[in-house]
């Protein structure tokens, strides 16, 4: 389904308009609306089906040499089910068909540790602090259950239902854009030009249509290491970028989160699987996140607070296994390790995951994200923050956003839609402008919230530990998380964005 040879040579993309490039025109059915997306990846994908769906030509650019199989499996909560419901039903019966429901059993935090007093409660290690239930918040609303697939699965039902064949370019990086009077002119890493009505930025947290949209310095923009699915980058790479992120996030005005992440996908089946399917080992400056990832797979993450930049000594006869060795310490459970470095005993669930991991199945990377507002006091950009002109930027290049809550991809999936419903809405290309500054505006309170709760999990889920000790506050802060959750998760299941 990529496009190569002659239908590459003659797409539709490579000239302007019918118009001219330099005059509006009206929209019909024989000459729709362009669309030209910049990244493959779920965000990519999810509009370039939603315009589709809507009548728009669409054309979509992904930097990498193939639809390689990388990452492990997303969370498709039930948010985005119903977007894409919406969008494709073929899609969604799909993606149902291949994912696995995680719905059904319990979800929640446990201390990883034995902690606490008489005063403020005893919990020994891996006992449940907070459990919450995300079928119930879903039924409520009318929406389907949440499901675990694979990304290459995903990828393959999107190619497969979501637009046409030729859709999608790929070794095709957009480096640069203009606005010629009538449409928009990106320009390629290979020099190569592509017309369209309208550019969209879905190309990732390091952007480089924001970069270019928000005037950012050199450096901003393009590849760097960063997230919890470990990225299409192999070893080699990621340790030459690790502390290249460093000075591209200063530049694209990005967060540091305080943490590195360690991810793998473990073939394995876990001990718990029959009763949970989304846990998380909570501890001082560090917590494990396990999740169910089909198949008899676990998906896991280490979270640990440090200085970004970071990364492992390479393996050598003496230590082939650094990744391992390190995170045998960080979550000793009294086997290999006695206790981690601050006399702890952790719960054996994580090294249950961790020693079911190949050293080289383990990546790392530094953990980034940013308001979804850029800060300045141009009265234009806080309009609408994701749109200018005729270009909007979408998923993680807008609204970067910590893993905890599983709604970086389902926010990118609602952007998708509600893009394609606005842009739906123009009859002639002078109105495309005031469509995407209302996606914008519509989209950036949503995300702002969701992005906020990430935010906030992220860096209290550390502070349990501290809560643990002290009376009476250890005590309502816990029923206050519990109380607090099925509300959080009504405000994100919602039939409408």
């Amino acid at each position: 389904g990529m496009l190569t040879g002659d239908a590459d040579a003659t797409a539709w993309w490579r000239s302007p308009p019918p118009s001219g490039a330099h005059a509006e025109r009206e929209l019909t059915t024989e000459e729709p609306m362009r669309v030209l997306i910049a990244g493959g990846g779920l965000a990519g994908l999810v509009a370039a089906a939603a315009c589709h769906s809507k009548g728009m030509k669409v054309a979509l650019f992904e930097q990498a040499s193939s639809y390689a199989p990388y990452g492990g499996p997303i969370q498709i909560q039930s948010n985005a089910l119903r977007a894409i419901e919406r969008i494709s039903p073929a899609v969604y019966e799909d993606l149902v068909a291949a994912g696995t429901c995680t719905a059904d059993r319990v979800s929640g935090l446990k201390i990883g540790y034995k902690r606490g007093n008489k005063l403020a409660g005893l919990y020994d290690k891996g006992d449940w602090l907070v459990r919450f239930d995300t079928l119930g918040p879903a039924l409520e609303a009318g929406l389907p259950p949440t499901v675990v697939v694979d990304r290459p699965v995903i990828q393959q039902i999107f190619v497969k239902h979501g637009f046409p064949a030729d859709t999608v370019r790929i070794k095709s990086r957009v480096v640069d854009y203009s606005d010629e009077g009538g449409c928009v002119k990106a320009t390629l890493e290979d020099g190569t030009e592509a017309y369209g009505d309208v550019l969209v930025g879905a190309d990732g947290v390091w952007s480089s249509v924001r970069k270019i949209m928000h005037g950012l310095d050199e450096g901003a923009g393009g590849s760097a290491a960063s997230g919890a699915a470990g990225g299409a980058l192999d070893e080699a790479e990621a340790r030459t970028m690790a502390r290249d992120t460093v000075r591209v996030a200063q530049k694209a005005l990005r967060r540091y989160s305080g943490f590195t992440c360690y991810a793998a996908l473990a073939s394995h089946r876990a001990s718990n699987i029959e009763e949970v399917s989304y846990q998380i080992l909570l501890g001082d400056k560090k917590y494990f996140v396990s999740t169910d990832g089909g198949g008899e797979r676990q998906q896991w993450f280490a979270l640990i607070r440090e200085d970004p930049g970071g990364v492992d000594p390479e393996p050598t006869p003496e230590n082939p296994t650094p990744k391992l060795d390190r995170l045998r310490k960080e979550f000793a459970d009294g086997n290999v390790y006695a206790c981690d470095q601050d006399g702890k005993v952790w719960d054996g669930f994580a090294l249950e995951l961790v020693d079911a991991t190949p050293e080289e199945d383990i990546k790392r990377r530094d953990l980034y994200d940013g308001a979804p507002l850029l800060a300045t006091w141009d009265p234009k950009r806080w309009l609408a923050p994701w749109a200018a002109g005729r270009v909007a930027i979408m998923g993680d290049a807008a609204h970067p956003m910590m893993p905890n809550l599983g709604q970086g991809g389902c926010q990118s999936t609602e952007d998708g839609y509600r893009l394609a419903e606005e842009l739906a809405s123009v009859t002639h290309t002078a109105g495309t402008a005031a469509a995407l500054g209302s996606y914008s505006r519509k989209r950036i309170f949503r995300t702002s919230i969701v992005q906020g709760f990430a935010q906030l999990g992220s860096d209290l889920l550390v502070d349990f530990d501290l809560m643990m000790t002290i009376p009476l506050i250890g005590p309502f802060f816990l029923t206050a998380t519990q109380l607090s959750m099925p509300w959080i998760l009504r405000f994100l299941y919602t039939p409408e964005f």
